[in-house]
């Protein structure tokens, strides 16, 4: 096996954190532009090639966007608890609420198959820039120049898929400056391994929980299937009987929101003027919705618990 020290991750972004006081160094980078230079100048380590690329594909991606991690070589993934409460909602019965008691699969016949999950690993990434620029000809304008690098983006797309049979993407960098063609390996089989009961992996419910983050069993493990058997794989990331310790580079992999260093102040304007203000207000209305259907029963809080969690953390994001 290769060996690593990462700890929990994802796709596309590294986020660097060393020191005693674990500041995070400035900055986040592509897993096929790493900071190299700096790292060995300032630590003393290199990313090889082959270490990015087993560090990429030992990261998972939910079909949703949330962070996961192969933890072994059959298939075994971890992720936070949050991130697979859709999945225990969905498992979940009247008779047997998951989230309010939790999981464990002792064998793999007891491992509990996801109704419609989709996990994703990046397996490849091409820089499609100037295939994607050269589809908007010169004069012509800012609509036509888009509508033009839309379509060849889904050219590209499609013929990506066509040959190499993997769930294609082009990512749009750095506000157009770049293209990315990510090509990932796409699962569905996805089955429950383990969940915490939710009051100690939710512990003090989510009033404060981006103010004041608690220390709780914030996660969960899940499995995935090929062809019917656990997902067997050569990347997964391995660990740490020991932990972080005191100065440790560590590093943190996975598939984060977006910065905004590039908006202008009028781009700005418009998210604190008009786009802000109108997602919070429908976000308002459905947390007004949810919160009163919950207290009817608890059958209903069971039913929409997931879902209202939700949008009050995307609230509280906002």
């Amino acid at each position: 096996m290769k060996s690593n020290k990462m700890r929990l991750c994802v796709t596309v972004v590294l986020t660097c954190v060393a020191g005693g006081a674990a500041l995070a160094e400035e900055g986040m980078w592509l897993f096929s532009n790493p900071p190299t230079g700096p790292l060995k100048a300032k630590y003393g380590f290199e990313p090889t090639s082959d270490w990015l690329d087993h560090l990429q594909k030992s990261c998972v991606k939910f079909g949703f966007g949330g962070s996961a991690s192969l933890v072994s070589p059959n298939g075994l993934v971890m992720t936070n608890h949050h991130v697979g409460r859709g999945q225990l909602q969905r498992l979940s019965t009247k008779e047997r609420d998951l989230l309010a008691d939790g999981f464990l699969a002792r064998s793999f016949d007891e491992e509990l198959k996801c109704p419609d999950a989709e996990v994703n690993v990046l397996w490849t990434i091409e820089d499609v820039s100037d295939r994607v620029k050269s589809a908007a000809a010169p004069g012509l304008s800012p609509a036509d120049a888009n509508k033009a690098r839309k379509k060849r983006i889904a050219e590209i797309t499609k013929t990506a898929e066509d040959s190499t049979g993997l769930n294609c993407s082009v990512v749009t960098l750095y506000h157009g400056a770049r293209y990315h063609l990510y090509s990932y390996k796409r699962y569905t089989d996805l089955r429950l391994v383990m969940a915490p009961e939710g009051k100690i992996a939710h512990f003090g419910g989510d009033t404060d929980n981006f103010e004041y983050p608690r220390f709780c069993l914030d996660m969960c493990f899940f499995r995935i299937y090929e062809d019917g058997k656990p997902l067997q794989t050569e990347d997964y990331l391995s660990w740490s009987d020991n932990g972080a310790q005191e100065g440790e580079l560590i590093f943190v992999a996975g598939n984060p929101g977006r910065t905004q260093r590039q908006y202008t102040v009028d781009h700005l304007k418009y998210q604190r003027d008009v786009a802000y203000p109108n997602i919070l207000n429908y976000i308002w209305r459905r947390e007004v919705k949810l919160i009163n259907f919950s207290a009817r029963s608890a059958e209903n809080a069971r039913i929409a618990g997931s879902t209202l969690m939700g949008f009050q953390n995307g609230r509280k994001a906002l």
